[in-house]
């Protein structure tokens, strides 16, 4: 079979050819995945002297203990383009196309940092970073500066806040600093006080798909998600007990109208793996069903690669709705050596949302089959550059290198350890 037969018949695939022998081989991956397909090949985004010099000097936290060299080095290489990356302070989305002005404020980003920056203990970093963003990104109305935010990303914002404060921010940084998340917060309570009968917020799901405005189910798990965590800080380290007992109803009352739109929405048949990503039934357009497997239309693509991820890593998802989530992914097309099909390429910068699905579900195998899978066939062979999107193997760069995809394996492997420490107990 020629290389031309074989990756047209992974692209037509409904499930992923490689999960069962990688999850079944002895010592798993990366012992037996790495010699699965031919690697990723490209060029660097950055000088690797340069990227692995910083890489040897992170300290990270003491007692911590990698599977395999190769982690650790992908942690620390991941963790040092953050710096590469940004110019100074001020966010970059990535370099060539994605260097541009207009990207700069992309939410994504400075979540993906702050979040591997305070899973590997450089919270100062962190600290000075989201500062900086939310000085300069957040409007006196509360909305932020960039052509296409999704509704998530406010809410995904307001836990970014949540997590570096936990993370140990200086006492005094979420005081000096409450005025921009207050803003965003505000912004919610006041899109969800004109919801209709539904009780969601319908809105933009993503720059891409900006003009395809509905009412998504991700998008609304995450204004709960958001709204809560900002009423867990209103209360616990802001002392204002009245608003945070309003913030937190209304995120609890969305959370639950979204658990039943769902149920609602979703079919009773347990093999039908289209689980639509909006509340309107029978889309049209861009919104249509995709037909005969899940990455065959535009809506499912996003669905798979963004929209099903951020539901999970919500956390507002009953247990058997995650699973059901899982499961589509698995049999619909939606999965190549654990990572995330798109159209007829792969893409794995949002694949950390789709991973702390998983954790929450406890699926340890899974997670370290999409870490290693991500490590060995999204990143560059070597100097481990990850590119936002790139071809089935033998693997080649598609789109230019973003940080969010590079900072995927010190997300995931930041999971991974702390999904196994909570099994040894």
């Amino acid at each position: 079979m020629t290389e031309q037969d074989l990756q047209a018949q992974w692209r037509e695939s409904l499930v992923d050819p490689f999960r069962l022998p990688a999850l079944r081989a002895w010592g798993g991956p990366p012992n037996r995945m790495g010699t699965m397909a031919p690697p990723l090949e490209g060029e660097p985004a950055f000088d690797p002297a340069m990227i692995r010099a910083a890489a040897n000097e992170l300290r990270l936290p003491r007692g911590v203990h990698f599977e395999s060299p190769t982690l650790e080095l992908a942690v620390r290489i991941g963790l040092s383009h953050i710096d590469a990356t940004f110019q100074g302070d001020h966010p970059k989305y990535g370099v060539g196309a994605y260097a541009a002005e207009e990207h700069d404020g992309f939410p994504p980003t400075i979540v993906a940092a702050v979040d591997a920056l305070t899973a590997w203990g450089l919270t100062g970093r962190a600290q000075a970073l989201l500062t900086y963003w939310l000085s300069t990104f957040v409007s006196a109305d509360g909305s932020i500066r960039y052509y296409g935010t999704s509704l998530s990303e406010y809410g995904q914002i307001l836990t970014t806040v949540r997590r570096l404060v936990e993370r140990g921010a200086n006492p005094d940084w979420l005081p000096r600093n409450a005025s921009a998340p207050a803003r965003i917060a505000s912004r919610l309570m006041e899109m969800l006080s004109h919801a209709g009968a539904s009780m969601l917020v319908a809105g933009s799901p993503e720059a891409d798909t900006k003009e395809d405005v509905a009412t998504y189910f991700h998008n609304n798990a995450w204004i709960a998600r958001g709204l809560g965590d900002w009423a867990h800080l209103l209360a616990t380290r802001l002392g204002r007990q009245i608003e945070a007992s309003r913030v937190s109803r209304a995120a609890h009352q969305l959370a639950r109208a979204v658990r039943r739109a769902i149920d609602g929405a979703w079919p009773t048949d347990e093999r039908d793996w289209w689980l639509r990503p909006i509340l309107e039934p029978d889309g049209q357009g861009n919104l249509a069903q995709p037909v005969g497997r899940l990455t065959a239309s535009r809506l499912g693509s996003y669905t798979n690669y963004r929209y099903w991820p951020e539901l999970l890593s919500s956390g507002v998802l009953r247990k058997r709705q995650m699973v059901r989530i899982v499961r589509a992914r698995r049999i619909g097309g939606g999965q190549f050596l654990g990572m995330t099909r798109f159209e007829d390429h792969l893409d794995d910068w949002p694949l950390v949302d789709y991973l702390e699905g998983l954790w929450n579900l406890g699926l340890v195998r899974e997670l370290r089959l999409s870490l290693w899978g991500h490590i060995l066939y999204h990143q560059a062979l070597h100097h481990l550059t990850a590119y936002e999107q790139v071809s089935f193997p033998p693997g080649r760069k598609l789109a230019d290198y973003c940080l969010p995809c590079q900072l995927v394996a010190p997300r995931a492997a930041a999971l991974l350890m702390s999904l196994r420490r909570q099994q040894r107990r």
